[in-house]
């Protein structure tokens, strides 16, 4: 299990933390972590969960400005993770965008606190904007 990642060479996640907009990735699908990385690379600081208790872990210690959540992730699937981030009043300012593979869980994401639900696949363009979108909603 990958646990988490960080990226900008030796950063602590402190360091991190404070100068770029931190964005959790929070899939255990190792390479669509790899391609929102890539798709949003240079912009912000990011960090990485590949299960449910590792996204809420990382969350709470970050207080990153944007959570991507996928849905179906092990330990604990990402409408938990919602529901635990929206009770939760350090991070309920926090912008999340769901991932889905089902579109019928548009509406349960978006009723649980959700900003934005991407169904899968998506472009690289479509996360981009989704990103910067509600960046510019929480500002």
């Amino acid at each position: 299990m990958l646990g988490y990642a960080f990226r900008l060479g030796s950063a602590s996640m402190e360091e991190m933390v404070g100068s770029l907009a931190t964005v959790l990735i929070c899939d255990d699908e190792p390479s669509l972590r790899e391609l929102i990385r890539v798709s949003l690379d240079g912009a912000y600081s990011f960090a990485e969960a590949d299960d449910g208790e590792m996204s809420l872990e990382l969350a709470r210690r970050l207080k990153p400005d944007v959570m991507i959540l996928d849905m179906m992730m092990p330990r604990r699937n990402g409408l938990d993770v919602l529901r635990e981030l929206r009770r939760d009043e350090g991070l309920a300012a926090t912008a999340v965008i769901v991932l889905t593979a089902q579109p019928a869980m548009r509406e349960a994401a978006l009723s649980h606190g959700a900003d934005v639900v991407m169904v899968k696949p998506f472009e690289p363009h479509q996360i981009r904007a989704a990103v910067a979108e509600v960046l510019a909603n929480r500002t």
